[in-house]
């Protein structure tokens, strides 16, 4: 359950078409990051309204990746329902410049399913290996689940944008579309603020189908942070909120903008 509520999430950012992966490559990232170092969200993930389990997502400390300065970011998510728990941890390093992917790794414990996935992505080569594997294809500007989180916020959203991308870095993937709602004001556990409303859509079965109906809500600052995701499945629905949200250590943060309630 927890990581079906995962992949809504990374489905639901993947939204960056390679015209804007340049844009932001030519413009100078890392002076415009809406997010930077000790950034932190905690969220309540429900199932209806009964609660299964918390999540969070952080940038931790600079590193390095093949010699190239590296943004560095964790998904937490643990949780679950009697007699089923899960303890997920999934990390994204991104070029410091340009936000491609570099490497990404899926720590997986969800009962009896638990796969450990290291990927290292060459953006040079169009290639990505999966722990001893052979070479796989992948696209000029490839983006991971999670650093695909952070260039969402790097680019501009407006109502009425309808388009698709083929950026993320498993080639065969793409496209996926993605379409601005309109405008929304909503109340977690962090407060009430205005948000962006997002549908993605995906060509295939599943939540996010064609005629399906998951929505995820951005901050409508420049934060962009999630605030919160509902789905509604077969069974239920699968719903996230944001309980709390601590910005960089940074002179350049800014918290995020509450509507008095």
């Amino acid at each position: 359950m927890i990581r079906t509520l995962f992949r809504l999430l990374v489905v639901a950012i993947l939204v960056a078409p390679a015209a804007w992966a340049q844009e932001v490559t030519q413009s100078g990232t890392a002076a415009h990051l809406p997010f930077g170092v000790g950034e932190r969200a905690d969220y309540d993930v429900r199932f209806g309204h009964v609660h299964v389990g918390s999540g969070d997502m952080e940038v931790l400390p600079m590193d390095t990746v093949r010699g190239r300065d590296a943004w560095h970011t964790v998904f937490h998510v643990s949780g679950g329902i009697p007699f089923y728990h899960v303890n997920d941890r999934y990390e994204s390093w991104m070029d410091a410049n340009t936000l491609s992917s570099l490497r990404f790794w899926q720590l997986i414990d969800e009962g009896n399913y638990e796969p450990k996935r290291h990927y290292e992505i060459f953006p040079d080569r169009r290639e990505f290996v999966e722990n001893d594997r052979e070479a796989q294809p992948s696209v000029a500007h490839p983006l991971d689940d999670g650093s695909f989180i952070y260039f969402l916020r790097t680019i501009p959203l407006r109502v009425g944008l309808d388009t698709t991308f083929n950026d993320y870095f498993v080639a065969d993937r793409n496209p996926v579309r993605i379409r601005v709602l309109g405008r929304d004001t909503v109340d977690v556990p962090a407060g009430r603020f205005a948000a962006l409303v997002i549908q993605p859509i995906i060509n295939a079965k599943g939540i996010f189908r064609e005629g399906g109906d998951a929505r995820i809500w951005l901050s409508d600052d420049a934060n962009r942070i999630m605030l919160q995701m509902k789905s509604k499945l077969s069974f239920g629905s699968l719903n996230l909120y944001l309980k709390s949200y601590h910005p960089a250590t940074t002179s350049a943060a800014t918290p995020l903008n509450r509507i008095p309630q």
